[in-house]
């Protein structure tokens, strides 16, 4: 048994229970993008986390183990995405990065947008011309030190 492993279960189980991943959140008391994060192995839940994930998906002791492990994050398949809305944001960032990170230096400084010290809000945005996808992301500001 792996991360793997209990991430495929929790999804095998979460499609045939037809559970939403804000309803587990909510269970949590965390972000419906932090908690789905960590159910697909890229964050680490402690020890009460990953009790209440293991009592909706019906995980063992020792999968609830796993669940807190820290995780080889940033695992995707393959160097360039093939799933169509994940190349999406691969795209997005091949396209705009360079000006994401001109305005941010611009803005800021010489420095980088903490992924550690980072929140996401992903809603649906109502448009009469098809609805949006409404993605926020705040990230702590960190400057390089000079030394």
């Amino acid at each position: 048994m792996n991360r793997l492993d209990v991430t495929e279960k929790i999804i095998s189980t979460k499609v045939s229970k037809g559970i939403k991943w804000s309803d587990v959140a909510d269970k949590v008391g965390l972000s419906k993008e932090w908690v789905t994060a960590a159910c697909l192995g890229q964050m680490t839940l402690d020890a009460k986390q990953a009790k209440i994930i293991g009592k909706i998906f019906g995980l063992t002791a020792e999968e609830q183990k796993w669940l807190q492990v820290v995780p080889y994050k940033g695992s995707l398949p393959t160097a360039v995405p093939t799933d169509p809305l994940i190349y999406r944001w691969y795209e997005i960032v091949s396209v705009y990065g360079t000006t994401i990170k001109e305005l941010i230096h611009e803005e800021f400084g010489d420095g980088i947008m903490s992924a550690i010290d980072f929140s996401m809000d992903i809603v649906r945005e109502p448009d009469p011309k098809g609805d949006r996808v409404n993605v926020v992301l705040s990230g702590k500001f960190l400057p390089y030190k000079q030394y």
